[in-house]
């Protein structure tokens, strides 16, 4: 038994609420069950009821036992102080205030409604695999789904707005830093993510635009930082760079002690740190104003033409320093692309209108429809149960609900879990 599930019970009356009696006899009559309180304190406030026909108002607290009021200490915490009725699955001690009175309590255990009480057992107690709901995923109306997702994806949009503030914070409300911060990020991928962030965090976000203009100077500033121009490597790009480098260090007294070391091992050379970097040094370089520009367009299309951009020229024959390659260019795919809108421009666009006032729920919701479904573990899974998951979208809301509300057993805040409840 969870605590949650007697608040969706109390809060939505699935039990029998006429003729209810308080375990010392006296007759209750509920007017208003109160509002749930997310915060601490009691359970529910502002509720409303008679007890042996004297009105009260006040909060609502409730536990699986009676006895769980002294084990969670709220015989020593004033906010308790105001608790008019105490709601318990199962009643094992009397509760006193401080003056000895008992406070009224209503035992639940026979009065929760049977098909409820049964839905929730076989949800939540029941033996499962993967999700609580696993047997029954595929019997859950589309409209349910589709409504909770679009709120779940919003809610993960809200979560990573969280950390964008915080970066604006140490960035001194530079969003163009922001957005350079979190792309660097995100061109390192899983495997390099961290890294990336760490070189992009070296060095303020002025010197990007002051060598801007110069893109291997561009290039010197990440490979440099990186640690990639540390070694000795007898090519001129390699010299050039270093070079470059030695100059912007000495000028911008530059000091790249706290860059995480950067990993090729187990990755596909598309996806080798020297062409990712390269790739967003080149970016840079051909859009000054990146952040305006992602701020400002209105379609898809507009934002898969600002990132048609390829590496230099000696990446396109190239890996690594050291060694020739075939001769291909190497711009970045459409799959990359959307990742870098689904993690960095969606979520920052979404906190930049929101923090001027805006509304920002329409535009990222009808960008991420039109962005293909991500492919991973927890989106394959939700798939096998029932085909839902068919834009970025619906995948970055099935991410949130899998550790947002199934890997925490929050089924009776999940509209799903609800709905399977109240069959």
């Amino acid at each position: 038994m969870q605590e949650a599930f007697l608040h969706y019970v109390w809060q939505f009356n699935k039990f029998e609420t006429s003729k209810l009696k308080t375990k010392t006899g006296e007759a209750i009559t509920l007017l208003d069950n109160g509002q749930p309180n997310a915060n601490g304190g009691p359970d529910f406030f502002n509720a409303q009821l008679e007890i042996d026909g004297q009105m009260w108002a006040g909060n609502v607290e409730i536990h699986i036992k009676s006895s769980d009021w002294y084990v969670h200490n709220h015989e020593m915490d004033v906010a308790y102080d105001n608790v008019i009725l105490h709601v318990v699955f199962e009643h094992d001690t009397d509760i006193f205030r401080k003056d000895n009175s008992i406070i009224p309590t209503l035992e639940l255990r026979n009065l929760i409604h049977h098909n409820v009480l049964k839905n929730y057992q076989k949800l939540v107690m029941s033996s499962h695999k993967w999700i609580n709901c696993e047997l029954d995923f595929d019997e859950v109306d589309d409209f349910v789904i589709s409504n909770w997702l679009e709120r779940l994806y919003i809610e993960r949009l809200e979560r990573k707005s969280g950390a964008i503030e915080n970066l604006l914070n140490t960035s001194k409300n530079d969003w163009e830093s922001v957005l350079f911060k979190l792309l660097a990020k995100n061109f390192g991928l899983k495997v390099n993510g961290d890294a990336f962030f760490s070189m992009a965090n070296s060095f303020d976000y002025t010197i990007v635009r002051k060598v801007q203009t110069q893109p291997l100077q561009l290039e010197a500033l990440f490979f440099g930082q990186s640690g990639l121009l540390d070694s000795n490597v007898e090519n001129g790009y390699f010299q050039n760079l270093s070079k470059e480098y030695h100059f912007i260090k000495q000028k911008f007294n530059l000091s790249n002690d706290e860059v995480i070391p950067l990993q090729f091992f187990r990755l596909r050379p598309p996806n080798f740190p020297t062409i990712r970097l390269s790739q967003l040094a080149m970016l840079y370089h051909q859009h000054a104003n990146l952040f305006a520009k992602l701020m400002t367009v209105q379609s898809i299309e507009e934002i898969y033409e600002l990132f048609q951009v390829s590496t230099s020229e000696f990446w396109q024959r190239h890996f690594t320093f050291e060694k020739a390659s075939r001769d291909s260019r190497k711009s970045l795919t459409k799959s990359f692309i959307d990742l870098l809108l689904i993690n960095t421009v969606i979520p920052l666009r979404f906190c930049y209108l929101k923090h001027h006032g805006k509304h920002a729920s329409e535009w990222c919701l009808l960008m991420a429809q039109k962005i293909a479904s991500e492919q991973n573990a927890i989106i394959k899974a939700f798939n096998n149960l029932k085909p839902v998951s068919d834009s970025a979208l619906s995948s970055q809301a099935l991410i949130q609900l899998k550790t947002e509300y199934c890997d925490k057993n929050r089924c009776m805040s999940c509209a799903i879990g609800n709905s399977l409840l109240t069959r």
